[in-house]
C-alpha cells in the first residue's frame, strides 16, 4: 500500500535539521542560491558531502559537474531562508566571492565543494561535494523543525547544573582554591 506524501513529509519533518542555503554560479557567472535542508556530511577521508535537490529546481541545472558552497545559516538570517525558498527579501542577502563558488555573508559555517558524484534519488538528486575550504564562526545556526524555522535551546531537564562543581557560571573551580605550584624542570647534566 503506498504511503500517504503527507503523512510521510510529516514524519520527515520530526527530524530536526540545520538550514543551508548551497549556492553556485550560473553559466553566465550570476550567482545563484536554494534553500536546502538535505544536507549531511558524507565522509572524513575523503572531505565529501551531500545536498539534495529537487529535480525540478534550477539549482539543479547550475550544480551539473559544478562548484558549490553550502552556506549553513546563522539565527540571524532568517530573512536570507525565505529569500531563498522562493520570498524574495529586501534588501537582498549579501554575496563574497568564495573559494570554489559565490557565498553569503554572516554564516555561521561556509563549506565550499568541487563537484565529487550526482546520484539518483527518486524526485531528487543526491549532489556529493569533496571539500576544498571551510570557514566557520561562532554564530548558532538556524534550525528546521516541524515546518518551521526554530533557533537552539538549552534542554528543559528541570536540573541546572549549578549544583555540579563543574558549572562554568561559577568558574571552572571555586573562588577560594589554591594550586600548589609546579616545580620547575631541572635538566640533568651529562656525566
Amino acid at each position: 500500500m503506498p504511503l500517504d506524501p503527507r503523512t510521510l513529509r510529516n514524519a520527515f519533518g520530526r527530524f530536526a535539521t540545520g538550514v543551508t542555503v548551497v549556492t553556485c554560479a550560473r553559466d553566465d557567472g550570476v550567482p545563484h542560491g536554494a534553500t536546502v535542508n538535505a544536507f549531511t556530511a558524507v565522509s572524513l577521508d575523503p572531505p565529501l558531502c551531500q545536498v539534495t535537490v529537487t529535480r525540478e529546481s534550477r539549482a539543479r541545472r547550475y550544480l551539473e559537474s559544478a562548484p558549490f558552497a553550502v552556506n549553513v545559516l546563522s539565527t540571524e538570517q532568517l530573512d536570507t531562508a525565505w529569500h531563498f525558498a522562493g520570498r524574495p527579501q529586501q534588501p537582498e542577502p549579501a554575496w563574497a566571492d568564495g573559494p570554489t563558488a559565490p557565498v553569503l555573508v554572516g554564516n555561521a559555517a561556509t563549506i565550499s565543494c568541487l563537484p565529487w558524484r550526482t546520484y539518483d534519488g527518486g524526485d531528487h538528486l543526491i549532489v556529493i561535494g569533496e571539500v576544498a575550504d571551510l570557514a566557520v564562526t561562532d554564530a548558532d545556526p538556524l534550525l528546521f523543525f516541524g515546518g518551521r524555522f526554530r533557533e537552539l535551546a538549552p534542554p528543559a531537564t528541570g536540573v541546572h547544573w549549578a549544583a555540579s562543581l563543574d558549572s562554568p557560571e561559577f568558574g571552572w573551580f571555586g573562588a577560594r582554591a589554591s594550586f600548589t605550584p609546579l616545580r620547575p624542570h631541572r635538566s640533568r647534566a651529562a656525566p
